[in-house]
């Protein structure tokens, strides 16, 4: 056991407090995650296993792979795949080899996965907020991720390396391939703020 010593000195010592909006952050986690833990346990999952749904089901072409579910997560490879094989065995996601690379391993919600993140989508929805809040998030989000240099997985059409070329017709300028609706409208890993 310490010496009290140690106990007495901190007590003493101012505490560093977190900027208020940081207690209300945390709050508003902790019921989302009651909230997705009681959705994941009716589905007969756990709350890890229903985030990977939902991070899936926004992921565009470049970023539905396990390496890409890990770093979105920050996870290790071997805990993502733990998770991604009881989802493929449940049903809920399926695996395929890309057919362009052979080494790349693709994940794909099945129908059944689909049905429930639409409904888990449509009751956070349902919650009412300030119309500001998504764009106020969004800027810390951005502002953390900047002062950590972590990625950014941002939507593609606000990605530097996305191309308008014509009313309808997007491409992505770092790869040079089409992107087709919704490719534009989904997260992506390699995204990279406009500048």
């Amino acid at each position: 056991m310490p010496p009290l010593v140690n106990f007495v000195s901190i007590r003493y010592h101012l505490p560093v407090s977190a900027p208020p909006w940081f207690s209300l952050l945390e709050r508003l986690a902790a019921v989302l995650d009651a909230e997705l833990r009681r959705a994941a346990s009716a589905a007969g999952l756990n709350a890890a296993q229903v985030a990977v749904l939902r991070y899936l089901d926004k992921a565009n072409q470049y970023s539905n792979t396990p390496s890409a579910v890990a770093a979105y997560f920050g996870l290790t490879k071997g805990t993502v795949s733990q998770t991604l094989l009881a989802l493929e065995r449940g049903g809920w996601l399926r695996r395929a080899t890309d057919p362009r690379d052979r080494r790349i391993v693709r994940l794909a919600l099945t129908r059944r996965a689909q049905a429930l993140v639409a409904r888990l989508t449509a009751q956070l929805a349902a919650v009412p907020a300030p119309e500001d809040l998504a764009s106020r998030l969004e800027s810390l989000l951005k502002s953390w991720q900047q002062a950590r240099g972590g990625l950014s997985f941002g939507v593609c059409r606000s990605c530097r390396y996305f191309l308008v070329l014509e009313e309808g017709r997007f491409q992505c300028g770092l790869t040079g391939e089409p992107l087709l609706m919704p490719q534009p409208l989904k997260i992506c890993h390699e995204h990279l703020p406009a500048a």
